[in-house]
């Protein structure tokens, strides 16, 4: 049966196809045919092309489950075992190195959106502009989107390219004609924090209305609408309080100045904290209990740090996140520098207070003895600040256009452009001139447009074999910043001393220093650890009213991941700090969330874990658990395929077709552990399930957004709770049953809670370097570790295993190997 795979082994291992073959028919036939193979897996009617790679991929599945003895059942010592894995890996390393002679280990590739958009904010000197929104989606291969199996190319994608490209130009054109200017834009001003000091018959709630101060005095006359909105004797110290943070329907902006052009801004607010006397108020209709509500002609100085948020807020209701500060009890000025685009203005969000919803009863911070509010006194903006040199230099005169496209195609190509693409972009211009011949901006805009979706310009371009300097000056830039080289590195490509190992080093640790490398850091994890998707979802508004809507907590929980892994690259920390870590980044909205105390203020540090602290780790950030969760409920098979495929490098094969998914029961009737219990008595599923989910359970003590729980949370079963939550409604989830985060690997090993799994896998640091050393290949290189990569892959492990696998010098083994340096 098996005899046809002989051709196939012949060349590479004679001496053991035919026990290669014989092993195949002896343990594996019996299961692996028919119309109902097991795992899918029909070996029979696997297509006899070894120069496939999807049938590759099938014998490296069938070598690795061999090699460990998973399959066939109980076959750690069994005849010919060698001799079949010796005849399968000669024969995958050999078809891999034929293919790669010609083709090389990767394939031509595009630039990604986030690599498209970095190229050009270097390029223009622009790094304001926003791009990556405007191209479509790109493919993943391996999670990552570096591969050029999915980069393709269409007329669709190429037109979209176009668009962008065409509008950057404008825009950065528009920010260097633009002087730059400053004024300032007094809250008493904005015709949004008017209105909503105003009652009307959609809004009578004190809790969604403005309240005019003098200092930390009301103003009753203001608020009566008897005195004027602004007194020019008392101006600089009139300000308008908010007692919520800001949502659509109650949203509030600084929206006398909208940005004419994009650029680098300088912002500075005039803002304190303020407190607000309350009164019990009992509502009339329906069933809505009873809450403090604020009074606004009752405000004295605060008693609370407030952080306060700044977005960029576009004419169609977008946000844009672009910092933020502290607001004190004392007034004072806060100070940040944003890039801004076209057409927006400043959204300032009280971000920590409460927002209020349809049916709300009040805010969770009142009580009889008032309750916080910020108050904003002006907003002063200056800029756009001009480049230090203009990136798009417009010719007045005939003889100036081809040495202005010359520099230009110069500094946006990678390598020497040939003599041809520089008269093809000219002739672009001039063709442009002869029908329109003072129209000297776009005939530029025109040629400089072509040279940006040209192949020079969108692709990484490499030969089979070592990468000459200017390839790997860009696969060097492209890895450590997701952007074209600078203009040191194009240096040293072009005169050959980065080709010198000593050279290509101090290079890499420039890079890693550089502060580009935080694209690198974001790029990474946007799609390694999926951060990219932690807007997705939204924790339910029954089940969750805590969270819904914390827009702050979900951006620091971002900020603290993205943060946490610069902090062990840039302090070169073991790979196992990856998973367990004494240490985390936080700042106090976080850590209030974690129980952790000592934390003040929204800027994010570097805080050391108390003894005994669940945190720690990515296992345990609340960006993570929130990414592997759907906002109502959590899974241990979701989370646990979620630490097998990106934290261990062994991710599970699918589930057959047809496999219904285990959905949490929220009446909290029935546990997920019981309901997976009842799964895994099925024996096809238990196969995948007893290595799947023991992870997944330990992580069973974290909710949807990374909190802590010792129950689970239900809509119909267990304990009633009190309290109000984020959005103003009270709490109508109840307490159900106990979570059991116990569980036992399928190795044997048990645990009780997350401490010891975090424990347990960390003890294997070399699977989570290796694991890690693989993910940034792909990111790397743009293609996967193959299987006659992993000789490579090991001696990297090798000379790092000497350092305890520090992560910085796995990145430095990484550009040093042959697997980096070479197609």
């Amino acid at each position: 049966m098996f005899g046809r795979i002989l051709p196939f082994l012949a060349v590479a291992a004679a001496a053991y196809a035919g026990e290669a073959a014989a092993f195949l028919e002896r343990t594996c036939a019996g299961c692996h045919q028919g119309s109902k193979p097991a795992a899918g897996l029909d070996l029979k009617a696997l297509p006899e092309r070894w120069d496939d790679a999807a049938v590759r991929a099938v014998w490296v599945r069938v070598h690795d489950a061999v090699a460990r003895g998973a399959m066939p059942p109980g076959g750690a010592a069994l005849t010919g075992k060698q001799e079949f894995l010796s005849a399968i890996g000669q024969q995958l390393r050999t078809t891999e190195l034929a293919h790669r002679q010609t083709h090389g280990r990767a394939m031509l590739r595009r630039l990604n959106r986030y690599e498209f958009e970095n190229s050009l904010r270097d390029l223009l000197q622009a790094p304001w502009l926003e791009l990556r929104d405007s191209l479509p989606e790109d493919g993943l291969v391996q999670r990552l989107n570096k591969s050029g199996q999915a980069l393709d190319i269409s007329h669709v994608q190429i037109a979209r390219y176009m668009e962008t490209a065409d509008a950057a130009l404008r825009q950065v054109l528009a920010s260097n004609a633009q002087p730059p200017a400053k004024q300032r834009y007094y809250a008493r001003d904005q015709k949004r924090l008017q209105a909503r000091m105003r009652y009307t018959s959609f809004n009578r709630h004190p809790e969604r209305a403005t309240i005019p101060v003098i200092g930390y005095t009301a103003q009753p006359e203001v608020l009566a609408e008897k005195a004027p909105f602004s007194d020019p004797k008392t101006r600089d110290v009139e300000a308008f309080v908010t007692p919520a943070s800001t949502y659509t329907g109650n949203e509030y902006h600084f929206d006398q100045f909208t940005a004419a052009v994009g650029g680098r801004y300088q912002i500075r607010f005039s803002a304190y904290t303020v407190w607000i006397g309350t009164e019990w108020y009992e509502y009339k209709q329906g069933d809505r209990p009873s809450w403090w509500r604020p009074l606004r002609e009752r405000t004295s100085k605060g008693r609370t740090t407030e952080p306060v948020t700044l977005y960029a807020f576009s004419r169609g209701g977008e946000k844009r996140l672009l910092g933020s500060f502290d607001v004190t009890p004392e007034p004072a000025e806060q100070t940040l520098t944003v890039h801004l685009l076209p057409g927006e203005s400043i959204l300032p969000d009280a971000s920590r207070l409460f927002r209020s919803r349809p049916g709300f009863i009040g805010s969770p911070d009142a009580s009889a003895e008032g309750m916080p509010g910020v108050a904003y006194r002006w907003m002063e903006v200056e800029g756009p600040f001009p480049n230090a040199a203009p990136a798009l230099p417009m010719p007045t005169r005939a003889e100036e256009v081809a040495p202005l496209l010359n520099s230009f195609l110069d500094r946006a190509y990678r390598r020497p452009p040939t003599a041809a693409e520089r008269q093809r972009y000219l002739a672009i211009a001039q063709r442009r001139l002869q029908t329109h011949p003072k129209e000297w901006t776009e005939a530029m805009l025109a040629a400089y447009t072509a040279i940006l979706c040209s192949p020079g310009f969108l692709f990484l371009e490499e030969q089979p074999g070592r990468l000459p300097g200017t390839a790997l000056a860009s696969r060097l830039s492209y890895f450590l910043s997701n952007g074209p080289p600078d203009a040191e590195l194009r240096a040293l490509a072009d005169n050959g001393r980065l080709l010198n190992p000593s050279v290509l080093r101090a290079q890499t640790e420039r890079l890693l220093r550089d502060p580009k490398s935080t694209r690198f850091f974001d790029a990474f994890l946007d799609y390694w650890l999926d951060l990219r998707k932690v807007g997705d979802t939204t924790p339910d508004v029954v089940l969750y009213p805590d969270y819904y809507l914390d827009d702050l907590l979900v951006e620091s929980s971002v900020n603290e991941t993205r943060l946490f892994f610069a902090e062990i690259v840039r302090k070169n920390l073991p790979a196992r700090t990856l998973l367990d870590a004494d240490f985390t980044i936080l700042n106090s909205h976080l850590a209030k969330h974690y129980g952790i105390v000592g934390v003040d203020g929204v800027a994010m540090r570097r805080v050391a874990l108390p003894p005994g602290s669940v945190r720690g780790g990515l296992l345990t950030q609340a960006s993570v658990l929130k990414v592997t969760a759907n906002g109502t409920t959590t899974s241990p098979v979701l989370r646990g395929v979620w630490i097998q495929e990106r934290l261990l490098g062994d991710p599970p094969p699918p589930p057959p077709p047809g496999t219904p998914a285990v959905e949490p029961d929220t009446r909290g009737a029935t546990t997920i552990r019981q309901q997976l219990e009842q799964h895994r008595s099925i024996r096809s599923c238990a196969v995948c399930h007893n290595k799947i989910d023991p992870p997944g359970f330990a992580l069973e003590n974290f909710d949807v957004l990374g909190g802590w729980r010792e129950r689970y949370r239900s809509t119909a079963e267990g304990d009633a709770v009190k309290g109000v939550g984020k959005n103003g409604h009270a709490f109508a989830f109840r307490q159900g049953p106990v979570v059991d985060a116990s569980a036992v690997l399928a190795s044997g090993e048990r645990f009780a809670d997350v401490k010891e799994l975090k424990r347990l896998l960390a003890a294997n640091d070399r699977q989570i370097a290796r694991n890690l050393v693989q993910q940034l290949l792909v990111y790397a290189t743009g293609s996967p570790a193959g299987f006659a990569d992993r000789a490579a892959v090991d001696r990297i492990l090798q000379t790092a295993s000497a350092s305890q696998f520090r992560v910085r010098s796995l990145i430095h083994e990484i550009v040093q190997s042959e697997l980096f340096r070479s197609k």
